[in-house]
């Protein structure tokens, strides 16, 4: 163990943050108190460190900044609150609390997340103690939405084969619960629960995975079922590959070390694939689990932030050294891997039909922004739907949702909302609408440095007559824009990304797997649309003419020397 990197009474130097965990008395702080502040709408910054872990992070509007500043009055404050569902599955009642909450508390909408959450936009403070209890009380949480800690678990929501499907989803929501912070700090500011005035219960800390200062950065899992790498497993901390044999689920094969966030113009940050280390079996994956976040607590970057994820743990000590740790917590070596093969990340859309005889509805839902507009009451439908539903719903890793285990019996009646309340499943946009991604940025996102959601439409408008004009339009590429390079949308991975720099100035990636096994690389810097659009039209045109036979158009970019393969994150700035 490094005495460096873990923080404790007699460590070397550690970031700022790493001191307002250890004094927070496990994600207290001052919390409590900062809610009962009536003269601001805002919270210290030392408590909203802490707010991340309890799901939320304090905004503004940044349209409104400017107004308000010549007002004299503060910015207009406000609240996303993230709200976790390990595998993206909830039930009816639970999709009526979410829309009648984001219509009551927040700015009328629901976000669907690439982790498969829910964000709500737009709550104040004076409502976040009562957002959260009506969360709670439709037995969902807030609790490691965000934060230093295991965020929400991810699982391919297959809809054609429900029995893996279902037996992979528990093995997420396991893994989400037995990784969950053990503090009663979000019990007592939030749940009116029971104050628990020593850190300690028992004489033991009340936090056995993470201890009383958690992990130096956040960290993501995620479960993909071949050939559908829709999770993008790649991009995880710690991404599993389910292994199925004859029907059955054999085990997961396991890789390490993935994550998409950098900082522009500093090249000691990139994005990463994930490494496959070995197999476990199911018995086996809760334990390793554990002991991979263990290590990254241990040997995590404490001191530098934007060095603290996981995937530079393992670059800086090599995955031979990751490997042998691991194996020495486990107190057993694991399997080798067994072969996988995946062949896209997308989602299939419309109806299909279980290997349970239930049926299932993939809705396109663009940016994953729920709420009803002009000639499009999207909101509005799949709330009659809850109503009605007796299966679940299941938020996709690309923004959609599934309508899913309809019964038969059931069928027509979703079918007739479907249509009354028109619906879609995409088929009307181009093939590469279906595949779009973007996160939610300005206005509200305070790392943007460009637009992304409100934008990204706009600009497929103009990318796709290119695409029809040379015969593209049914074909899949995968597009992604992000306003900063965090990499919430996973942009990386992209076949063609743009990733904001400046209002109105993106970074034009291409190259990134059809299937998000690779990273995409930097085409042309700080540009504009006018730009963008001159710069893919020949190439649209060239990869029309040109391609080969099933050849994905990211391969083709790196084929026809358009930008070079990236091997590792170390290459993508290279």
């Amino acid at each position: 163990m490094s005495e460096n990197n873990l923080l404790s009474p007699n460590s070397a130097p550690h970031s700022d943050v790493e001191d307002i965990k250890k004094r927070s008395n496990y994600l207290r702080g001052t919390l409590a108190e900062t809610l009962e502040d009536t003269i601001t709408g805002s919270i210290p910054d030392d408590d909203n460190r802490l707010m991340k872990f309890h799901g939320s992070y304090m905004q503004d509007d940044r349209d409104l900044r400017m107004e308000r500043q010549k007002q004299k009055l503060e910015p207009a404050y406000q609240f996303m609150l993230r709200v976790r569902a390990a595998g993206g599955v909830v039930t009816p009642e639970q999709w009526l609390m979410m829309d009648r909450i984001a219509r009551k508390y927040a700015n009328g909408t629901i976000r669907l997340t690439t982790r498969q959450s829910f964000q709500l936009h737009g709550v104040i403070k004076w409502n976040m103690k009562k957002t959260i209890q009506e969360v709670n009380d439709a037995m969902l949480t807030t609790l490691a939405a965000c934060g230093d800690v295991n965020r929400n678990v991810m699982c391919n929501p297959n809809p054609y084969l429900s029995e893996i499907h279902s037996e992979v989803y528990e093995w997420a929501s396991r893994v989400s619960e037995h990784l969950n912070p053990r503090t009663r700090a979000y019990h007592e500011i939030w749940l009116d629960g029971e104050k628990v005035i020593d850190s300690r219960e028992n004489g033991e800390e009340q936090e056995p995975i993470y201890g009383a200062v958690y992990l130096p950065r956040k960290f993501k899992i995620g479960i993909a079922v071949p050939p559908s790498n829709d999770v993008d497993v790649f991009s995880q901390d710690l991404g599993l590959i389910a292994i199925v044999e004859e029907g059955r689920l054999q085990g997961f094969n396991i890789a390490v070390g993935g994550g998409m966030g950098m900082t522009h113009g500093d090249h000691l940050t990139y994005p990463q694939v994930g490494q496959v280390i070995g197999f476990c079996t199911p018995e086996q994956l809760i334990d390793v689990a554990e002991k991979t976040v263990t290590i990254q607590r241990d040997y995590g970057d404490r001191s530098v932030r934007k060095h603290a994820r996981f995937k530079y743990t393992i670059d800086d000590r090599g995955i031979d050294w990751f490997i042998s740790e691991l194996n020495d917590r486990l107190g057993y070596s694991l399997q080798e891997a067994r072969p996988y093969h995946f062949d896209h990340s997308g989602d299939r859309y419309g109806w299909v039909k279980g290997s349970n005889g239930r049926w299932h509805f993939t809705l396109f839902i663009q940016n994953g922004r729920v709420k009803d507009e002009d000639g499009y009451p999207l909101m509005t439908g799949l709330r009659e739907i809850a109503k009605v539903h007796t299966g679940d719903f299941r938020l996709t890793p690309n923004q959609n949702l599934i309508i899913a285990n309809v019964s038969p019996q059931k069928k027509k009646k979703i079918e007739e909302f479907i249509a009354e309340y028109r619906l879609t499943d995409g088929a009307h946009f181009s093939a590469l609408r279906r595949n779009s991604m973007a996160c939610v940025a300005l206005p509200t996102c305070g790392l943007a440095m460009a637009e992304s959601e409100r934008y990204f439409p706009t600009l497929l408008d103009k990318i796709e007559p290119m695409l029809s004009d040379a015969g593209l339009q049914d074909e899949d590429i995968v597009i992604r824009m992000t306003g900063c390079p965090n990499g919430c949308a996973r942009p990386m991975l992209a076949e063609i990304a743009f990733i904001g720099k400046a209002p109105g100035k993106y970074n034009l990636y291409l190259g990134g797997g059809f299937a998000g096994n690779r990273l995409n690389k930097l085409y042309k810097e700080n540009i504009g649309e006018a730009e963008i659009l001159d710069s893919l039209r020949p190439i649209i045109d060239h990869y029309a003419k040109e391609r080969r036979e099933g050849e994905h158009f990211g391969d083709f970019v790196i084929r026809a020397g358009y930008v070079k393969e990236v091997r590792s994150g170390q290459d993508f700035h290279s």
